[in-house]
């Protein structure tokens, strides 16, 4: 079958206007850093520089916890829920008004195909607010026991590759609950959360209620120390959150951690193959495979293993690399260097190790972050391809006879985050569902969420639940009275 060829389609970067520089969000206001210590943020796609946005200290972090304990105490917690849902309805709006503002200029700070962030992204967050805007006056109807009440003070930490999903993850329910918070956005990516702060504004929040506090790791471990914080939310990696759970231990900190995975994609031989390879594509190489719950690992039962490979590559071929603002783009640009890095380092651990690899025909644009497409076949558990986090556009294919064979594959990591499961017999999916280790097992499908379900891990995946009826658990005290 012929390559059609597509025309350039850009999406024009007129509708966001990128300030120089920006300060911090306390109480309702942007400020200067302490410090006025500042750091770039640039373009992946181009290494572009795009902003100076400045570094919170410690001093800052407390300002912004103070500023956060007040709004609370004296009018966010005390607000009833019915006045609080009306201003997660506005901002949901905004969000859905704003959408294509809000979507280019994630595109501009991430890398990832304007496609993903005008289709995914930016409708996903809108609809966590939405959702999380009903819950938020039937709280005592949640199965939480009479009257519970927030922590208090939620100090949040979000990483880079969804800068924008993840803070509506995170702000929705503490808001909806009665806590207010104090958010770290990545370092890499913090744009869209300072212009979600000028969205903030514009939805009369008030001030204090949230608090964007920018910067790199130093002010993220300040935000989870702070004695003012009552509850940490973290989402990033297993190393990261495994030194915030030692800070916090013995602490009255509450905590939910959402980390790492290295999930499996299970594909038997009754599969509906032409859904699987789709849904394999979709498993990894959306948001160029920078995603904690990506189905890195393709374990095909041995008697379809052939085919799918070859029609894997097949469709991976016709898979469209390079500008992330161009609407045809199927995979951008990599979040940075060091992430990069980290990606080729492991690719040839892999040829190392003695795996074969195959990498998708494509030219890669020179300036910027770029990998392409690839595919490791001759994949055993031992190697380092299948036991750790790559971050990237790398599949490890390894095979399996029977569905116990299976099970135990998919299990022996130290992950345990999600899983995917292809095959017609309803009853197989709901036996090895029932057997998998994984927070998320999605049915002939993956990767799809939605507001209204729970998502979380096992494991070194963290704890506790974001999304759905379970992520208000995690920002109240259960059964209290007033």
């Amino acid at each position: 079958m012929p390559r059609f060829e597509y025309a350039p389609a850009p999406e024009s970067r007129a509708v966001v206007d990128i300030a120089s520089s920006y300060g911090l969000f306390i109480d309702g206001e942007f400020v200067e850093s302490a410090s006025g210590g500042s750091l770039k943020t640039i373009n992946p796609a181009t290494e572009e520089s795009l902003a100076d946005v400045a570094v919170a200290d410690e001093s800052d972090v407390d300002r912004a916890v103070r500023a956060a304990r007040r709004a609370q105490e004296k009018v966010w917690g005390p607000m009833p829920g019915a006045e609080r849902a009306k201003y997660l309805f506005r901002i949901a709006r905004l969000l859905a008004e704003r959408s294509r503002e809000f979507a280019v200029l994630e595109v501009l700070d991430n890398g990832k195909p304007i496609r993903e962030a005008r289709d995914v992204d930016v409708p996903t967050a809108a609809a966590h607010f939405f959702y999380y805007a009903g819950w938020a006056d039937k709280l005592d109807h949640a199965g939480f026991g009479p009257s519970p009440r927030p922590h208090g003070v939620a100090g949040q930490v979000i990483p880079w590759n969804f800068p924008l999903l993840m803070l509506a993850w995170k702000i929705a329910p503490a808001l909806a609950t009665g806590n207010t918070v104090v958010l770290k956005p990545a370092e890499t990516t913090p744009l869209t959360a300072l212009l979600f702060a000028d969205l903030l504004r514009q939805a009369e929040l008030p001030p204090g209620v949230v608090n964007i506090v920018t910067g790199a790791g130093a002010t993220g471990a300040a935000v989870v120390a702070h004695p003012g914080v009552d509850k940490v939310a973290f989402t990033g990696s297993t190393a990261v959150g495994k030194r915030i759970a030692k800070e916090i231990a013995g602490t009255r900190k509450h905590a939910t951690l959402e980390l790492g995975g290295k999930a499996a994609n299970l594909v038997f031989d009754d599969a509906p193959i032409d859904q699987a390879i789709e849904g394999i594509v979709n498993g990894i190489f959306f948001n160029q495979g920078q995603v904690c719950c990506a189905g890195s690992r393709l374990l095909v039962q041995e008697s379809v293993a052939e085919e799918v490979v070859d029609r894997l590559k097949a469709r991976l071929g016709t898979l469209r690399v390079g500008d992330p603002m161009d609407k045809n783009t199927d995979v951008g640009a990599i979040n940075s260097a060091a992430q990069l890095a980290r990606i080729t380092d492991l690719t040839k651990a892999g040829e190392e190790e003695g795996a074969v690899r195959w990498t998708a025909d494509c030219a890669l644009p020179e300036q910027g972050f770029w990998f392409a497409p690839t595919v490791f076949t001759d994949v055993s558990a031992a190697h380092r391809i299948a036991r750790e986090e790559i971050f990237g556009p790398v599949l490890s294919v390894l095979t399996f006879r029977t569905p116990a064979e299976a099970v135990a594959k998919a299990n022996n990591t130290p992950y345990g985050l999600s899983a995917g499961i292809w095959t017609e017999k309803g009853s197989r999916i709901l036996a090895m569902a029932d057997k998998l280790r994984a927070g998320v097992v999605w049915a002939n499908t993956f990767n799809r969420f939605d507001p209204t379900s729970p998502f979380g891990g096992y494991k070194e995946s963290g704890y506790g639940r974001e999304g759905g009826r379970h992520g208000l658990a995690s920002y109240l005290i259960e059964g209290s009275t007033r």
